[in-house]
C-alpha cells in the first residue's frame, strides 16, 4: 500500500533528541497517511529500546554496526512505499503543521522534485545552510578564501550560502540540506537513491545536484520554520572534520565535473584540506589561550605599574627594583596565581562568581606561602605582592566581565551554578518540570510559571502574550517551554525574539524525562534528565583529577625508594610514566565490566569495585565513586592499596 509520506530518521546515541523530534513528528503527521522508519546506526545509549517502548508504531531498523547516512537513510527508503519522503535529522524539532503544509506545497508543484525548510538553531538564529549553491570550483575557492564571508550579499561571492536571498521567501535554489529533505518518490525513482560512497557528508549535495539534472527544480521553502540544534560548528573546527567534509567534495568533483576541471578542483581541495587544518588548530589554541593570555597581560601589567608608583612615591629611587624583577618575578608572580585560579574552574565556559573569587583569594594566599621561603635577596616587596594579588583579584573580573559585555569566546557567569528559571505551561506541567529539574540536580531557583491561556492569572506571572515582559522584569536565566502545552511554531517564535538577550530557551518533551535546548549551533544540545549527574563528569572534577594524577607522579618519584618496599609502592612506581602521558589514571574503575552507563575516563590502576568483585556490589562501588567523587576519594583509595588500610 503507497503512503503519501514517508519520514526517515538516523538515529547514533542521540536518545534523548530522537524522543523529542518523534514527538514532533508525532503531532506533525495528523491528518497525513504517513509512516515513520527509525534507522539505528548501532547506539549504545539504548535508543532502540526507547523507540520501540514509546513509538510501537515507528518501523525500526537496528543495524549491528555505523554503515554510515547515505546507506542508513536508504535502507528505510528501500523498504518504504510513499508518494513523498522525508529525510530528518533526529536533532530537530517540527512545528504542528510543518510537514502539511510542505505536503500542499509539493502537490501544487508537480516540478519540484526536493523541498527543505527554513531552519533556526537553539537559540532562534536562522541556519544559513538550509539554502545553499552548487559547490562549483569558483563558489568553493570564494568560500575557502573567505570571500564569501566577507561579501555575503554578493551574487558572485555569496553563492555558497545563498544569503543574498531572502530567508522569509521561496526560492528555487541548488542545494537543500540533509537534516529536513523531503523528496517526489519519481523523482528519486529517477535519479536514485543517497549515494553510499558518501559515508558522511555531501550526500545531500550530490542528490539536490542529480535531481536537477532530472529535470527537477530543488525548493527553499519559507513557510515553514523548524528547530534543529546541533554543535556543527564546533565540529567544523577539527581537523577529521576538514578532511572528511572536502574529500566528500572532491568525490563530488570526480563524479560530476569533467576530468581537467574536477583535477584542479582535488587539487585547491586538498590544498584547502591543509590550509583549513591549520587554520582549526591555531582556532581551538586561540580559544584556549585567548582568555589566560588576556588575564596574565592585565596581572603583569598591574604589577608593574604598581611596582613604578611604589619606586617613584614610596622608595623615591627610579629604577630601584632590578630589571629581573619585571621580567622574571612578576610574570612567575602572575602564573602562579593563574594556575590556581585554572585549578578553582576560572577558565569553564560558564564561571562560578565564588570559585573565580577562590582561585584569587587562594592564588594570592600560596604565592605568598612561595615568597616566604625565597632568599631574603629576592624578596623585594610584600607591599607590591598584597596590592598586585589585589589587583590581580579585580583583572580577573574585569577581563570576563568586558568578554561577556562584548559576547567574545562564549565567557560568562552562571551566577553560582543556580539558573533562575520561568516555567512556560499549564499547571501539571509546570510542576512535572520542577519535578524533572530536583530529580536531575539541577541547580535552580523556580521564579514562577506563565500560563498559555490569558484567562488563567492566579498564580502565574503571567501568560504567554506577556512573556516579553515577564523576562525584562524577572530577568531569568533560562525559560523551559512545555512541549505539551505550547505549540512549536509559538515556542521558536519566541525563541527568535530571545535572540538579542542572554536568556536560553529548553523544552520539556510530553511525557520525556528530559529538558533539552541548546545555546546555539556551536554548542551541541544540553540535557537535563532524570539520569544521575555525576560529579566526575563535571569540568572541574575532571580537571581536578588529573591535577592529583600528576602530583601523585611527583610525590612518588620523590618517595622513589621507600615505595620500592611496599606492595602498592611498586605498582605505583610500575605506572608512573603511564599515568604521567595521561594514558592511564590512579583511581576508577573498569568500564567494561560494568552494567550502568558511567562517565568515560581513562584506564584504571587502582580499581575502586576491585574489593566487591563477585560480590554482587562492583557496580554500586563504581557508581558511588563518579556520582560523588571528589578528590579525596582518589587519595583514599591509593593510600588504602599503599598500607592495606583506610586513609
Amino acid at each position: 500500500m503507497q503512503h503519501k509520506l514517508s519520514v526517515v530518521i538516523v538515529n547514533y546515541n542521540v536518545k534523548y533528541f530522537l524522543e523529542q523530534a518523534l514527538r514532533s513528528v508525532e503531532k506533525a503527521i495528523v491528518g497525513l497517511d504517513t509512516e515513520v522508519w527509525v534507522v539505528d546506526n548501532n547506539s549504545v545509549d539504548g535508543s532502540v529500546a526507547m523507540v520501540r517502548d514509546k513509538f510501537p508504531w515507528v518501523k525500526v531498523i537496528a543495524n549491528e554496526e555505523n554503515v554510515g547516512f547515505s546507506r542508513a537513510n536508504n535502507q528505510a527508503m528501500r523498504e518504504s512505499n510513499s508518494e513523498y519522503l522525508l529525510l530528518l535529522n533526529p536533532d530537530t524539532v517540527l512545528q504542528e503543521d510543518s510537514l502539511v503544509n510542505c505536503v500542499q506545497y509539493m502537490d501544487s508543484h508537480s516540478d519540484v522534485g526536493a523541498l527543505g525548510v527554513r531552519m533556526i538553531d537553539g537559540k532562534g538564529k536562522f541556519l544559513p545552510e538550509s539554502k545553499r549553491g552548487l559547490p562549483t570550483p569558483s563558489v568553493a575557492l570564494y568560500k575557502m578564501c573567505g570571500l564569501s564571508g566577507l561579501f555575503p550579499k554578493s551574487k558572485v561571492f555569496g553563492r555558497y550560502h545563498l544569503k543574498y536571498l531572502s530567508e522569509h521567501e521561496t526560492h528555487e535554489v541548488d542545494v537543500l540540506s540533509g537534516a529536513f529533505m523531503m523528496m517526489r518518490g519519481s523523482a528519486l525513482d529517477q535519479v536514485g537513491l543517497l549515494d553510499e560512497d558518501y559515508f558522511m557528508y555531501g550526500e545531500d549535495i550530490d542528490l539536490s545536484y542529480r535531481i536537477v539534472l532530472g529535470g527537477y527544480k530543488n525548493v527553499y521553502f519559507s513557510g515553514t520554520t523548524i528547530i534543529h540544534y546541533k554543535g556543527e560548528s564546533t565540529k567544523r573546527k577539527s581537523a577529521n572534520y576538514v578532511k572528511v567534509f572536502y574529500n566528500a567534495m572532491v568525490l563530488f568533483a570526480q563524479k560530476h565535473y569533467s576530468s581537467s576541471m574536477a583535477g584542479w578542483f582535488s587539487f585547491f581541495i586538498q590544498l584547502a584540506i591543509y590550509l583549513r587544518a591549520g587554520v582549526a588548530f591555531f582556532a581551538r589554541l586561540a580559544e584556549q589561550i585567548w582568555l589566560p593570555f588576556m588575564d596574565f597581560a592585565l596581572i603583569v601589567g598591574g604589577y608593574v605599574g604598581i611596582a613604578k608608583y611604589w619606586e617613584l612615591y614610596h622608595k623615591f629611587v627610579r629604577g630601584y627594583y632590578p630589571a629581573e624583577f619585571y621580567g622574571v618575578h612578576v610574570p612567575i608572580y602572575a602564573l602562579i596565581v593563574l594556575f590556581v585560579v585554572w585549578l578553582s574552574g576560572g577558565y569553564d565556559r560558564l564561571m562560578v562568581a565564588r570559585r573565580l573569587f577562590r582561585g584569587g583569594i587562594v592564588g594570592a594566599m600560596v604565592l605568598f606561602a612561595v615568597y616566604a621561603f625565597l632568599p631574603k635577596d629576592l624578596q623585594f616587596s610584600r607591599a607590591i605582592l598584597a596590592l598586585g594579588s589585589a589587583w590581580a583579584m579585580g583583572a580577573l573580573f574585569l577581563s570576563r566581565g568586558l568578554a561577556q559585555a562584548m559576547g567574545w569566546g562564549g565567557v560568562g557567569f552562571d551566577h553560582g551554578g543556580r539558573r533562575k528559571v520561568v516555567l512556560v505551561g499549564g499547571e501539571m506541567e509546570c510542576e512535572r518540570i520542577e519535578r524533572l529539574l530536583k530529580l536531575g540536580r539541577v541547580n535552580h531557583e523556580v521564579l514562577g510559571w506563565v500560563s498559555v491561556n490569558a484567562g488563567e492569572k492566579e498564580g502565574y506571572l503571567g501568560h504567554l502574550g506577556q512573556l516579553s515582559e515577564v523576562l525584562a522584569i524577572y530577568g531569568p536565566d533560562l525559560v523551559i517551554f512545555s512541549g505539551k502545552d505550547v505549540l512549536s511554531g509559538e515556542i521558536m517564535s519566541h525563541m527568535i525574539d530571545f535572540q538579542s538577550s542572554t536568556v536560553q530557551v529548553k523544552i520539556a518533551p510530553e511525557m520525556g524525562e528530559t529538558i533539552i535546548g541548546s545555546d546555539s549551533k556551536n554548542q551541541p544540545g544540553e540535557l537535563f534528565t532524570l539520569e544521575v549527574n555525576y560529579h566526575l563528569a563535571q569540568q572541574h572534577h575532571q580537571r581536578n583529577k588529573r591535577v592529583f594524577d600528576l602530583l601523585l607522579c611527583v610525590l612518588a618519584l620523590g618517595l622513589f625508594w621507600i615505595l620500592m618496599w611496599l606492595k602498592g609502592g611498586r605498582e605505583l612506581l610500575k605506572n608512573l610514566f603511564v599515568v604521567l602521558v595521561g594514558q592511564k589514571t590512579w583511581v576508577g574503575y573498569q568500564k567494561s565490566t560494568l552494567a550502568v552507563k558511567l562517565p568515560k575516563i581513562r584506564d584504571c590502576v587502582f580499581d575502586v569495585s576491585l574489593p566487591f568483585r563477585g560480590t554482587g556490589f562492583e557496580s554500586d562501588a563504581a557508581l558511588a565513586y563518579a556520582r560523588d567523587y571528589q578528590v579525596s576519594r582518589d587519595a583514599g583509595v591509593v593510600w588504602q592499596n599503599l598500607f592495606g588500610k583506610s586513609l
